[in-house]
């Protein structure tokens, strides 16, 4: 449901800012049209059907991938190499071991061996997206079946404890105590593995890890207490770091049904190379938009690092670009899930008020996207009474405002890994506030020549400024000066630029050519205007 305007926001300012994103985008759109990594061609490989790892734990996907990139490049793509090649080999395996051994050949085809290579390549990808078509015919049938949640904003609670069969009956717990959403975040540092581990895992840190056979086990058993509780429970994990799109891939085909999904959170801290990033990343959403899949965006993590009253601007600049990033991937506005977070510091004369008025200035330029809210993470001290007030102080504005996916925010936050007590006292906290105040954003009008519409049209304003810089100077210049979290990242730095390539003039890519094909741009379907 589109939410009402509340503030008086200038029209035409609206449009600037979002005309300055798509200028400003742009450059990187193109650069992301124009290249390939190893994780997209891995991808295709996974949509393809190859599953599986060695002995030492490397998927089939990443040997078979390495051998035709050490004899032909990735520039052309790997599709005609490798289906080139399995005309000799019974299936994608045997080619995989093959080459893993150095018994296999890789060559670019030509002529009549192209077209036979490209037939049986389109084959293989057409029935792994069937397989994603299929997951998503699957999610509306059971929510169908079994009911969406009956209010707004979805209660979105995290588990992980490194190992899958403890988070199961942890989830389960969590749904039967009110959460509709269930984020199994992943092992710290797997951002940073050039590879998707394979299987069930028992031992992850501060985190379980993202793996195929991880998300079949939890939404299986989600579907399980979703029967149980009347609702349907959505599940939720990660699509970022140097494997986005491959983890993309995985969760369409074991139907995911949000996945965190930032076109800079992977380069400001992780440090992974931002044209990798905006290359996976484009990539990754166009997966997410043919599976259904609600993104997360992370703008909530540049006020962990950035003062959230001065760089408050930068969360609507980042929200803007992904809005623009998202839309050229073909995501519409139900699957574009933008975040903030309630951060700016308590001790600040009048914080509820600014914070309102953050919140309801995204609700306002993003009406038809659900909207993540994210809580109080750091002016968090380690006292749980005060943690436990600002927690409600900030499911009272996700409420007031209109937000609708809350993040439950923990008090023992900044002090240990939460124990199941804590979650629910936090679940306890969330369901008051959403049961006493609910309805109160239809009685909540602030004045139009008031502090908190006065406090909005200053961060738009500083917005559409701070976009008219990057206009001129350059987004990859603007993310390299620190502009965002105050983190400094160079295009020609970090993690993973070994694994891009520039496509070549004959770059071919079947899964890229599908999606290409079925994802026309939000904008272009507009007539040539986002928004």
């Amino acid at each position: 449901m589109t939410a009402k305007p509340l503030l008086p926001l200038d029209p035409a300012l609206v449009n600037e800012a979002r005309a300055l994103a798509a200028r400003a985008a742009q450059p990187v759109v193109d650069l992301a049209r124009t290249h390939t990594t190893v994780s997209v061609e891995r991808a295709m490989l996974r949509i393809a059907g190859l599953t599986g790892a060695d002995p030492d734990g490397i998927p089939w996907v990443n040997r078979l991938a390495d051998a035709v990139a050490g004899q032909v490049g990735i520039e052309h793509g790997i599709a005609l190499p490798v289906f080139h090649a399995l005309k000799d080999f019974p299936d994608l395996t045997r080619l995989a071991h093959a080459a893993a051994a150095g018994a296999a050949r890789f060559t670019l085809p030509t002529d009549n061996a192209a077209d036979e290579a490209r037939e049986r390549a389109t084959a293989a990808v057409t029935t792994g997206f069937d397989r994603i078509d299929r997951s998503r015919r699957r999610r509306d049938a059971l929510v169908t079946e079994v009911g969406d949640p009956p209010q707004r904003p979805w209660i979105y609670l995290i588990v992980a404890t490194g190992d899958i069969y403890e988070d199961i009956p942890q989830a389960q717990a969590a749904a039967k105590a009110g959460a509709d959403v269930i984020a199994v975040i992943r092992s710290t540092g797997q951002s940073l593995l050039d590879y998707v581990p394979e299987g069930a895992t028992r031992e992850g840190f501060a985190g379980t890890y993202a793996t195929g056979e991880n998300f079949r086990l939890m939404r299986a058993a989600l579907d399980e207490t979703s029967r149980e509780v009347g609702r349907y429970i959505r599940l939720t994990n990660y699509a970022s770091g140097l494997c986005m799109p491959e983890i993309a891939a995985l969760a369409g085909m074991h139907r995911l049904d949000m996945m965190l999904n930032d076109c800079m959170y992977g380069i400001l801290f992780r440090d992974i190379n931002p044209i990798r990033t905006f290359v996976d990343q484009r990539f990754s959403r166009q997966v997410h938009a043919r599976a259904g899949i609600i993104i997360n965006t992370g703008e909530d993590n540049y006020l962990t690092t950035a003062d959230a009253v001065e760089a408050a601007h930068t969360v609507t600049v980042s929200q803007l670009l992904n809005e623009r990033f998202a839309h050229e991937a073909g995501l519409p506005d139900p699957l574009l899930g933008l975040g903030h977070a309630f951060e700016i510091n308590p001790e600040v004369p009048e914080s509820f008020r600014l914070e309102l008025a953050h919140a309801l200035l995204a609700r306002q330029l993003f009406p038809d996207a659900p909207l993540k809210w994210m809580p109080p993470t750091k002016h968090m001290t380690g006292d749980v009474f005060r943690g436990n007030l600002l927690d409600g102080f900030f499911n009272l504005a996700g409420v007031m405002t209109g937000q609708s996916i809350l993040l439950v925010g923990m008090m023992t936050e900044a002090v240990v890994t939460p124990w199941i007590s804590d979650r629910d006292i936090a679940l306890q906290n969330v369901r008051y506030v959403l049961s006493s105040c609910a309805g109160l954003a239809e009685d909540f009008h602030p004045p139009a020549d008031g502090f908190i519409a006065k406090r909005a049209n200053e961060v738009l304003g500083e917005a559409v400024d701070l976009l008219g810089r990057i206009v001129d100077d350059g987004l990859l210049n603007a993310i390299a000066d620190g502009t965002f979290g105050i983190m400094k990242r160079p295009a020609d730095g970090g993690r993973g630029l070994e694994g891009v390539a520039k496509r070549a003039e004959d770059y071919w890519n079947p899964a890229s050519e599908i999606l290409d094909a079925d994802q026309t741009p939000i904008f272009e379907r507009r007539g040539g205007e986002d928004r």
